[in-house]
Protein backbone atom coordinates (compact mmCIF):
# COMPACT_ATOMS: atom_id res chain seq x y z
CA UNK A 1 0.00 0.00 0.00
CA UNK A 2 1.38 3.27 -1.12
CA UNK A 3 2.22 5.87 1.77
CA UNK A 4 -0.30 8.04 0.08
CA UNK A 5 -3.07 6.26 0.25
CA UNK A 6 -6.56 7.33 1.64
CA UNK A 7 -6.00 5.05 4.82
CA UNK A 8 -2.69 6.61 5.84
CA UNK A 9 -2.80 10.08 5.01
CA UNK A 10 -6.32 10.35 7.16
CA UNK A 11 -3.71 8.83 10.06
CA UNK A 12 -0.11 11.38 8.67
CA UNK A 13 -2.77 14.53 8.07
CA UNK A 14 -4.24 15.01 11.62
CA UNK A 15 -0.63 14.10 13.29
CA UNK A 16 1.06 16.64 10.95
CA UNK A 17 -1.52 19.22 11.80
CA UNK A 18 -0.94 18.77 15.81
CA UNK A 19 2.54 19.11 15.37
CA UNK A 20 2.11 22.39 13.56
CA UNK A 21 -0.28 23.63 16.21
CA UNK A 22 2.50 22.71 18.39
CA UNK A 23 4.99 24.75 16.37
CA UNK A 24 2.67 27.77 16.73
CA UNK A 25 3.21 28.12 20.46
CA UNK A 26 6.24 26.49 21.23
CA UNK A 27 8.56 28.32 18.41
CA UNK A 28 8.16 31.53 20.06
CA UNK A 29 8.07 30.04 23.55
CA UNK A 30 11.57 28.18 22.74
CA UNK A 31 13.13 31.43 21.43
CA UNK A 32 12.54 33.12 25.24
CA UNK A 33 13.71 30.32 27.21
CA UNK A 34 16.78 30.33 24.99
CA UNK A 35 17.31 34.04 25.57
CA UNK A 36 16.59 33.64 29.27
CA UNK A 37 19.11 30.72 29.68
CA UNK A 38 16.60 28.28 31.24
CA UNK A 39 16.53 25.42 28.21
CA UNK A 40 15.35 22.50 30.73
CA UNK A 41 12.50 24.67 32.13
CA UNK A 42 9.88 23.08 29.21
CA UNK A 43 11.41 19.64 30.25
CA UNK A 44 10.70 20.83 33.85
CA UNK A 45 7.07 22.04 33.25
CA UNK A 46 5.70 18.96 30.96
CA UNK A 47 6.93 16.48 33.50
CA UNK A 48 4.94 18.43 36.58
CA UNK A 49 2.08 18.32 33.44
CA UNK A 50 2.69 14.92 32.94
CA UNK A 51 2.75 14.29 36.94
CA UNK A 52 -0.97 15.48 37.44
CA UNK A 53 -2.06 13.37 34.46
CA UNK A 54 -0.42 10.58 36.05
CA UNK A 55 -2.30 11.38 39.44
CA UNK A 56 -5.40 12.24 37.56
CA UNK A 57 -5.38 8.62 35.67
CA UNK A 58 -4.21 7.04 38.94
CA UNK A 59 -7.64 8.67 40.63
CA UNK A 60 -9.62 6.28 37.88
CA UNK A 61 -10.24 9.37 35.90
CA UNK A 62 -10.40 8.75 32.13
CA UNK A 63 -7.79 10.33 29.47
CA UNK A 64 -8.85 13.39 27.75
CA UNK A 65 -11.73 14.21 30.74
CA UNK A 66 -12.00 17.90 31.82
CA UNK A 67 -11.01 16.07 35.77
CA UNK A 68 -7.21 14.78 33.79
CA UNK A 69 -7.28 18.85 32.18
CA UNK A 70 -7.55 20.80 34.93
CA UNK A 71 -5.63 18.52 37.62
CA UNK A 72 -2.52 18.49 34.40
CA UNK A 73 -3.04 22.29 33.96
CA UNK A 74 -3.40 23.07 37.64
CA UNK A 75 0.24 21.21 38.35
CA UNK A 76 1.59 23.10 36.14
CA UNK A 77 0.86 26.63 36.65
CA UNK A 78 2.00 25.59 40.13
CA UNK A 79 4.92 24.67 38.81
CA UNK A 80 5.16 27.20 36.69
CA UNK A 81 4.94 30.06 39.75
CA UNK A 82 7.28 28.25 42.21
CA UNK A 83 9.66 28.39 39.40
CA UNK A 84 8.94 32.06 38.64
CA UNK A 85 9.37 32.48 42.39
CA UNK A 86 12.62 30.73 42.58
CA UNK A 87 13.64 33.36 39.39
CA UNK A 88 13.21 36.44 41.12
CA UNK A 89 14.53 34.80 44.89
CA UNK A 90 17.44 33.35 43.63
CA UNK A 91 17.81 33.43 39.58
CA UNK A 92 21.25 32.70 39.78
CA UNK A 93 20.42 29.05 41.00
CA UNK A 94 17.32 28.67 38.60
CA UNK A 95 18.76 26.40 36.56
CA UNK A 96 19.62 23.97 38.95
CA UNK A 97 16.18 24.50 40.86
CA UNK A 98 14.62 24.01 37.36
CA UNK A 99 16.60 20.33 37.10
CA UNK A 100 15.79 19.89 40.63
CA UNK A 101 12.28 19.99 39.88
CA UNK A 102 12.16 17.98 36.90
CA UNK A 103 13.77 14.81 38.26
CA UNK A 104 11.45 15.34 41.70
CA UNK A 105 7.95 15.19 39.22
CA UNK A 106 9.52 12.13 37.54
CA UNK A 107 10.57 10.33 40.30
CA UNK A 108 7.23 11.19 42.27
CA UNK A 109 5.54 9.72 38.66
CA UNK A 110 7.42 6.61 39.09
CA UNK A 111 5.94 6.24 42.39
CA UNK A 112 2.20 7.19 41.59
CA UNK A 113 2.79 4.65 38.72
CA UNK A 114 4.63 1.63 40.67
CA UNK A 115 1.32 0.15 41.83
CA UNK A 116 0.03 0.47 38.00
CA UNK A 117 0.25 -2.75 36.32
CA UNK A 118 -0.27 -0.84 33.04
CA UNK A 119 2.46 1.81 34.40
CA UNK A 120 4.79 0.91 32.63
CA UNK A 121 3.24 1.89 29.01
CA UNK A 122 1.40 4.61 30.54
CA UNK A 123 4.77 6.51 30.83
CA UNK A 124 5.92 5.56 27.60
CA UNK A 125 2.70 7.45 26.47
CA UNK A 126 3.29 10.55 28.14
CA UNK A 127 7.23 10.65 27.21
CA UNK A 128 6.94 9.28 23.51
CA UNK A 129 3.33 10.12 23.39
CA UNK A 130 0.66 9.11 20.59
CA UNK A 131 1.11 11.56 17.59
CA UNK A 132 -0.43 9.10 15.26
CA UNK A 133 -3.50 8.68 16.67
CA UNK A 134 -4.07 11.99 17.86
CA UNK A 135 -7.85 13.05 15.62
CA UNK A 136 -9.15 16.34 14.16
CA UNK A 137 -11.57 16.70 17.20
CA UNK A 138 -8.87 16.54 19.48
CA UNK A 139 -7.12 19.41 18.01
CA UNK A 140 -10.49 21.69 17.87
CA UNK A 141 -9.92 22.79 21.34
CA UNK A 142 -6.27 23.18 20.99
CA UNK A 143 -6.62 25.27 18.44
CA UNK A 144 -8.67 27.55 20.59
CA UNK A 145 -6.19 27.44 23.56
CA UNK A 146 -3.09 27.93 21.37
CA UNK A 147 -4.76 30.97 20.03
CA UNK A 148 -5.57 32.54 22.94
CA UNK A 149 -1.76 31.58 24.41
CA UNK A 150 -0.65 33.64 21.02
CA UNK A 151 -3.23 36.30 21.18
CA UNK A 152 -1.73 37.10 24.60
CA UNK A 153 2.21 36.32 23.87
CA UNK A 154 1.81 39.05 20.42
CA UNK A 155 -0.60 41.43 22.71
CA UNK A 156 -0.17 41.61 26.21
CA UNK A 157 2.98 39.61 26.07
CA UNK A 158 5.03 41.95 23.25
CA UNK A 159 7.96 42.87 25.19
CA UNK A 160 8.14 39.12 25.73
CA UNK A 161 9.78 38.90 22.41
CA UNK A 162 13.63 38.22 22.03
CA UNK A 163 15.57 41.27 22.30
CA UNK A 164 12.90 43.25 24.41
CA UNK A 165 15.06 42.29 27.62
CA UNK A 166 14.43 39.46 29.55
CA UNK A 167 13.34 40.47 32.74
CA UNK A 168 9.66 41.56 31.36
CA UNK A 169 6.52 40.11 32.14
CA UNK A 170 8.04 37.53 33.69
CA UNK A 171 4.79 36.51 35.27
CA UNK A 172 3.03 36.12 32.07
CA UNK A 173 5.80 34.24 30.14
CA UNK A 174 5.93 31.14 32.96
CA UNK A 175 1.91 31.41 32.76
CA UNK A 176 1.48 31.28 29.04
CA UNK A 177 4.20 28.70 29.40
CA UNK A 178 2.89 26.20 32.18
CA UNK A 179 -0.40 26.58 29.47
CA UNK A 180 0.79 25.63 26.24
CA UNK A 181 3.11 22.85 27.73
CA UNK A 182 0.03 21.28 29.48
CA UNK A 183 -2.21 21.12 26.75
CA UNK A 184 1.19 19.80 24.28
CA UNK A 185 2.41 17.32 26.56
CA UNK A 186 -1.36 15.60 26.47
CA UNK A 187 -0.86 15.33 22.61
CA UNK A 188 2.26 14.53 21.66
CA UNK A 189 4.53 13.85 24.91
CA UNK A 190 7.20 15.39 26.57
CA UNK A 191 10.19 14.37 23.80
CA UNK A 192 8.36 16.06 21.77
CA UNK A 193 7.24 19.26 23.58
CA UNK A 194 10.88 19.41 24.67
CA UNK A 195 11.88 19.35 20.74
CA UNK A 196 9.67 21.54 19.29
CA UNK A 197 10.36 24.34 21.80
CA UNK A 198 14.19 24.09 21.64
CA UNK A 199 15.31 22.71 18.43
CA UNK A 200 14.04 25.16 15.53
CA UNK A 201 14.39 28.15 18.22
CA UNK A 202 18.53 26.80 17.91
CA UNK A 203 18.54 26.33 14.63
CA UNK A 204 18.31 30.18 14.17
CA UNK A 205 19.77 31.81 16.92
CA UNK A 206 22.09 32.82 14.49
CA UNK A 207 19.11 34.06 12.02
CA UNK A 208 19.05 37.91 11.12
CA UNK A 209 16.13 38.59 8.85
CA UNK A 210 13.01 36.75 9.72
CA UNK A 211 13.68 33.96 12.34
CA UNK A 212 10.44 33.29 13.57
CA UNK A 213 9.46 32.50 10.00
CA UNK A 214 12.53 30.22 9.26
CA UNK A 215 12.17 28.54 12.79
CA UNK A 216 8.24 27.73 11.67
CA UNK A 217 9.43 26.34 8.39
CA UNK A 218 12.37 24.56 9.86
CA UNK A 219 10.13 22.96 12.83
CA UNK A 220 7.26 21.99 9.99
CA UNK A 221 9.46 20.43 7.23
CA UNK A 222 11.06 18.27 10.52
CA UNK A 223 7.18 17.09 11.30
CA UNK A 224 6.75 16.14 7.95
CA UNK A 225 9.85 14.52 7.19
CA UNK A 226 9.86 12.58 10.47
CA UNK A 227 5.67 11.45 10.22
CA UNK A 228 6.83 10.12 6.37
CA UNK A 229 9.57 8.15 7.67
CA UNK A 230 7.98 6.70 10.20
CA UNK A 231 5.19 5.30 8.07
CA UNK A 232 7.46 4.27 5.37
CA UNK A 233 9.30 1.87 7.75
CA UNK A 234 7.29 1.37 10.38
CA UNK A 235 9.17 3.17 13.19
CA UNK A 236 8.11 5.14 16.73
CA UNK A 237 6.32 8.51 15.29
CA UNK A 238 7.41 10.32 17.93
CA UNK A 239 11.30 9.26 18.23
CA UNK A 240 11.39 9.38 14.61
CA UNK A 241 10.38 13.09 14.64
CA UNK A 242 12.65 13.92 17.18
CA UNK A 243 15.48 12.55 15.62
CA UNK A 244 14.46 14.29 12.44
CA UNK A 245 13.96 17.48 13.80
CA UNK A 246 17.31 17.07 15.32
CA UNK A 247 19.08 15.96 11.90
CA UNK A 248 17.44 19.38 9.96
CA UNK A 249 17.35 21.52 12.38
CA UNK A 250 21.32 20.86 12.90
CA UNK A 251 22.12 21.24 9.04
CA UNK A 252 19.97 24.50 9.43
CA UNK A 253 21.79 25.59 12.27
CA UNK A 254 25.13 25.08 10.56
CA UNK A 255 23.51 26.67 7.02
CA UNK A 256 22.50 30.10 9.11
CA UNK A 257 25.66 29.82 11.36
CA UNK A 258 27.79 29.83 7.60
CA UNK A 259 25.36 32.69 6.32
CA UNK A 260 25.83 35.19 9.57
CA UNK A 261 29.57 34.87 9.13
CA UNK A 262 29.92 35.93 5.73
CA UNK A 263 26.98 38.56 5.91
CA UNK A 264 28.30 42.28 6.09
CA UNK A 265 28.84 43.59 10.12
CA UNK A 266 26.73 46.56 9.25
CA UNK A 267 23.21 44.21 8.85
CA UNK A 268 21.21 44.69 11.53
CA UNK A 269 19.19 41.63 13.42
Amino acid sequence: MSLFSNLELSIIAPAFLAGLLVLTTHVPLGRQVLSRGIIFLDLAIAQIAGLGVIIAYSLGWEAGGWQVQLIALGAALSGALLLYASERLWEDNQEAIIGCVFILAASAGLLVLSSNPHGGEALKDLLAGQILWVTYSQLIPVGIIYAAVLALWFGLGAGLRVGRGKQQSPLLFYSLFAISVTTSVQLVGVYLVFASLIMPALAVQKVRQHPLLRAYITGAGAYAAGLMLSALWDLPSGATIVCTMALICGLSFIMFSAAYKQAPATTQP
